[in-house]
């Protein structure tokens, strides 16, 4: 059994308040993790609120479980949020007053040597957050070609230098370990711009391994299905790419961020964002917790016309 690293929960405070948890309402939190946010969600609802949480991480399952206990309002569901429609049970449908989704990767697959996310531990190119996803980090290092590997490292991790960074992965060919793949990135950038360049890297391989955007959409999209009209949608975000997503989306209803208007030219939207301004840590909290540095936060409701 591996040692369990708690993942302290980002603007725990900041994300009740976005829920406005209602005593008797069913909830969702769509990552797990730790079971830090599902602890305070479950301790502000009544005997007959409900909640769901998903994990496609059997080490945060198990983690949860442990710290959560034996609680009849509480139901684990194992898989990614991308299949939120499909994970929770049909009677809820369009019954949800909230939907959590605390888009980080938490601090025991960081430091989790064996998982491979991190390149301050030396470890296997696994990057799986769990064991339900087909590539590993080892088949988009070793086998993508070079095209697929540069737009990659470029798309997803937003580094400039994609190009020569793909070619000396290629060069350096077969790459078996986190180490090997930094060594590799430290052929092209040298000096104080390497840590953040291997920071990029590192994410956007990740990104690809776990088709994150991509369930990330699609999980957007199947909560407004999921939501009671007037119910809420709570979204924290860790880089560019996902907060951008989240911002389309809460703006418009849809992924393209197209506005509908009405013949009166009202804005027409299954979603009212709530919070006019991103939300961001406290000074305190980043001292406190690093990880929350870069973490924004953004609330939206589903409105009464809301369709799905």
């Amino acid at each position: 059994m591996t040692t369990y690293y708690e993942h302290i929960p980002v603007m725990l405070q900041e994300c009740m308040d976005g829920l406005t948890i209602e005593k008797d309402g069913i909830y969702v939190d769509g990552t797990l993790g730790g079971g830090g946010h599902s602890k305070e969600i479950l301790s502000h609802l009544g005997e007959d609120g409900q909640l769901f949480a998903i994990d496609q991480d059997d080490e945060a399952i198990a983690a949860a479980s442990a710290r959560i206990g034996d609680d009849s309002r509480f139901t684990i569901l194992k898989g990614n949020f991308g299949y939120l429609s499909t994970l929770l049970p049909p009677q809820v449908h369009g019954q949800v007053a909230g939907i959590l989704l605390d888009l980080g990767v938490s601090t025991h697959q960081l430091k989790e040597a064996e998982r491979g996310f991190s390149f301050q531990e030396d470890g296997p190119l696994d990057m799986r957050m769990g064991n339900l996803t087909g590539v590993s980090a080892y088949q988009v290092v070793n086998n993508y070609e070079y095209e697929q590997l540069r737009d990659v490292i470029f798309h997803y991790g937003e580094e400039k230098a994609s190009r020569q960074i793909a070619k000396a992965i290629i060069d350096a060919r077969p790459i078996e370990t986190t180490s090997e793949l930094k060594a590799a990135v430290a052929e092209v950038i040298k000096g104080k711009f390497q840590v953040k360049s291997l920071a990029r890297v590192f994410q956007g391989i990740r990104i690809e391994v776990n088709r994150e955007l991509e369930m990330l959409k699609n999980v957007l999209t199947q909560s407004l299905e999921m939501l009671k009209p007037g119910g809420r949608l709570v979204v924290m975000s860790y880089h560019s790419l996902e907060d951008r997503i989240v911002k389309r989306f809460f703006k418009a209803g849809n992924l393209e961020g197209k506005i509908e208007k009405d013949f009166y030219g009202n804005v027409i939207s299954p979603l009212q964002p709530i919070t006019r301004q991103v939300i961001t840590p406290s000074e305190v909290e980043v001292s406190k917790n690093p990880a929350a540095r870069s973490a924004k936060l953004r609330v939206a409701e589903k409105t009464n016309g809301g369709g799905s």
